[in-house]
């Protein structure tokens, strides 16, 4: 089995930070598990590594496509095979980071292959969509699968037409056909959670986003804009971008957009942190700003098959 090191977390907890850390330690590569981090020209909203940063340590599934494509989970485990495979023939054990837990999920567990969509019931559930609103298709979603609606956002229009059109056309839930699913796991993993208490990720949300704005981020957007990407776009569609595009059409005020990102950042946190109390962890931190050399015999434990007396203790 391949070893490989998993480290998740809210947005803003730390992440990369500590995923650099450990791969400088360990002489290894990193794998984005971002859903945003893999688009091209969007550097500051994404909180990218620094160029210094992807010098020092290789990065993999890093600006891969324009932000006028779309991308997904399968995608997203394809890719990180190959990663990993490449990695582990170098005689590295590669280091998966990110917040997408579908990304993460689609990697650990597999692919949920699920036959075709008759495409009659995709158009009515469009139809439905238009004249009913995304609040209504997600109560159906919840009637029909309560456990794949609580993993995903309520406003998330692709994941709960996924979940309505799988039920529609099977009878059976999308979570139930992933349970259902034979799973043959290639890996042996070390999962690690940054646990950040709420009040210091939320002041580490809003001072990233005046950060943000600070290095540039309006910059970023509106360079956007003008090489043709449009409101439309995929990667425009994202946290830390959408915020701010009636600032720039001129229909809000700075303040306003910055209190909606804010608002919308801590959201999308409380949210990952209701997903990760569903996963199971070898090490949960409450810090990212930890003895490395701590985290690596903890690795090491585990990955090479010793005992570890303190495995899911938090540091």
């Amino acid at each position: 089995m391949i070893p490989l090191i998993v480290i998740e977390g809210a947005t803003a907890s730390g992440k990369s930070g500590l995923a650099i850390q450990l791969a400088k330690e360990l002489n290894t590569e990193i794998i984005s598990a971002d859903s945003r981090q893999v688009y091209k020209y969007m550097d500051i909203g994404t909180a990218k590594v620094t160029p210094d940063d992807l010098r020092e340590v290789k990065h993999h599934l890093v600006s891969l496509i324009p932000p006028d494509q779309s991308f997904n989970a399968g995608m997203f485990a394809k890719l990180a095979t190959e990663a990993i495979n490449s990695i582990w023939a170098a005689n590295k054990i590669p280091i998966i980071c990110g917040g997408s837990g579908l990304y993460v999920q689609s990697l650990l567990q597999g692919l949920c292959f699920l036959p075709n969509i008759p495409q009659q019931i995709r158009t009515r559930l469009k139809e439905q969509l238009e004249a009913e609103g995304i609040a209504s298709l997600y109560h159906k979603l919840q009637v029909v699968d309560a456990s794949f609606a609580s993993k995903i956002s309520e406003n998330d229009s692709q994941r709960i037409l996924r979940g309505l059109e799988v039920f529609i056309a099977t009878g059976i839930p999308i979570s139930q056909h992933w349970q259902n699913q034979i799973q043959d796991n290639p890996y042996k993993v070390f999962r690690i959670l940054l646990d950040l208490p709420r009040d210091i990720l939320y002041n580490r949300i809003n001072d990233r986003i005046m950060n943000m704005i600070d290095i540039g981020l309006l910059e970023e957007i509106t360079g956007l804009l003008s090489n043709g990407y449009t409101e439309s776009s995929p990667g425009l569609k994202s946290l830390g971008y959408k915020e701010f595009l009636p600032f720039i059409n001129r229909v809000s005020s700075l303040e306003d957009c910055l209190a909606s990102a804010a608002q919308h950042h801590r959201n999308y946190a409380k949210r990952q942190v209701t997903w990760y109390r569903k996963c199971t962890f070898d090490l949960t931190l409450a810090d990212s700003s930890v003895r490395i050399s701590e985290v690596v015999n903890n690795i090491k434990d585990l990955l090479t098959g010793e005992e570890n007396a303190n495995r899911r203790e938090s540091i």
